[in-house]
Formats: C-alpha cells, sequence, structure tokens
C-alpha cells in the first residue's frame, strides 16, 4: 500500500490529482528553500546597510557605502527615493515633506512587494493541498467500490484494501500543506521584522530630509 500502487490502479483522475499534489509540493519547496536563503541574507543586508548608512558623512557617500551590502536591493531603493521628482508635474507637487512621504512610500511598497514574493503560492497550497488530497481518497474510493461491486464479490478484505489505498491521499495531501503553511507563518514574521526596520528607516529619513 503506497502512492506507486495507488498511482498504478487509479484512472484518470486520480492519477491527474496524484501529478497535481506533486506539481503542488514541488513548487511548494522551490519557494521554500528560495525565500529561506533569500530572507536570511536580507535580514542581515538590512541591518548593515542601515548601520552604514548613518556612519557616512554625506548622503552621496551613504548610497555609495550601503550599495556594498544590500544584495538584495532594499535600503537603497529607499535612498535613491530621496531624489526628488524635478519638473512642473503632479509628481513634484506639494512642498518636500509631502514629495518624501510620496516617493519614499512608492519604494518601500516596491521593497515589500518583493519581499512577500512567493507568500501567496505558499498560503495557497497550504490552505488547497489537503482537499487536492481529499478529492484524491473519494475519488479513490468511489472507483474502488464500483469496481467491487462489478465483481460481484464483496467483502470487507475486498474493501479494506482498496479504500485504505485511497485514503494515502488524504495523507499526501496533508504532506503538502504542513510544510507551506509552517514556511507562510515563519516567512511572515521574518518580513515583519525586516518591514518594521524599513519602515524605521524611511521614516527617519524622511524627518531628516524634510
Amino acid at each position: 500500500m503506497n502512492l506507486q500502487s495507488v498511482f498504478s490502479q487509479s484512472d484518470a483522475i486520480g492519477k491527474a490529482v496524484a501529478i497535481l499534489l506533486l506539481l503542488m509540493s514541488i513548487a511548494s519547496w522551490v519557494v521554500i528553500l528560495w525565500k529561506a536563503w533569500m530572507l536570511r541574507r536580507a535580514g542581515g543586508d538590512v541591518v548593515r546597510g542601515v548601520a552604514a548608512f548613518w556612519q557616512a558623512p554625506t548622503l552621496d557617500e551613504a548610497a555609495s557605502r550601503v550599495g556594498g551590502f544590500d544584495r538584495g536591493q532594499l535600503v537603497l531603493p529607499l535612498i535613491q527615493a530621496t531624489q526628488l521628482p524635478a519638473g512642473d508635474t503632479l509628481a513634484a507637487a506639494g512642498d518636500r515633506a509631502q514629495q518624501l512621504t510620496r516617493t519614499l512610500r512608492d519604494a518601500l511598497h516596491a521593497v515589500m512587494g518583493r519581499l512577500q514574493f512567493g507568500q501567496v503560492l505558499l498560503a495557497t497550497i497550504g490552505s488547497t493541498a489537503p482537499f487536492v488530497g481529499l478529492l484524491g481518497t473519494v475519488w479513490g474510493i468511489y472507483h474502488a467500490l464500483t469496481g467491487i461491486a462489478g465483481s460481484g464479490q464483496i467483502s470487507i478484505e475486498r474493501v479494506a484494501g482498496p479504500v485504505g489505498e485511497a485514503l494515502i491521499m488524504t495523507a499526501a495531501g496533508l504532506a503538502v500543506a504542513i510544510p507551506a503553511v509552517l514556511a507562510y507563518n515563519w516567512f511572515g514574521r521574518v518580513i515583519g521584522r525586516i518591514e518594521a526596520e524599513l519602515e524605521g528607516f524611511a521614516r527617519d529619513l524622511r524627518e531628516m530630509l524634510k
């Protein structure tokens, strides 16, 4: 009783469910491994980049120093956003404080969009994989009972085997969903800490330059 036997004995719908779970698992683990590496690097880069900025004598020198630490381009876009738009446009409307608020907000949103990338996929897989596995189980049980009924020989032994094998699909769905949910929650906490650091830095920039 294993996934291989369930796959070989199932029909087209059962095989499609098994393949879908496999693809969801692969996508989930690719995102998990990539985001774990990215966020681990990002957390250190933000701390070092902000520290390098405040130790610099001028804004231009600060941007140069931060560029050496900010491999993920998380702090530098905020510094670059302090270069206010010129010309008679709506982007240049308002006083300096209003323009800084606008440009820093837009830069912060862009940075956070990169940090949040992949979270929706993890949340989707974590919430839907158990139901996909349950669909495979329900269909497998229906397929098994239909075959047993067609054979005209119904006994507990003939029912228990196919039904038990179909239940593996539910376990497979949970095995796909649980890592995705755990990773989503953990990444959310890490992203929250980085976001708080970047928001504080953007607020300090605005207060210093307005």
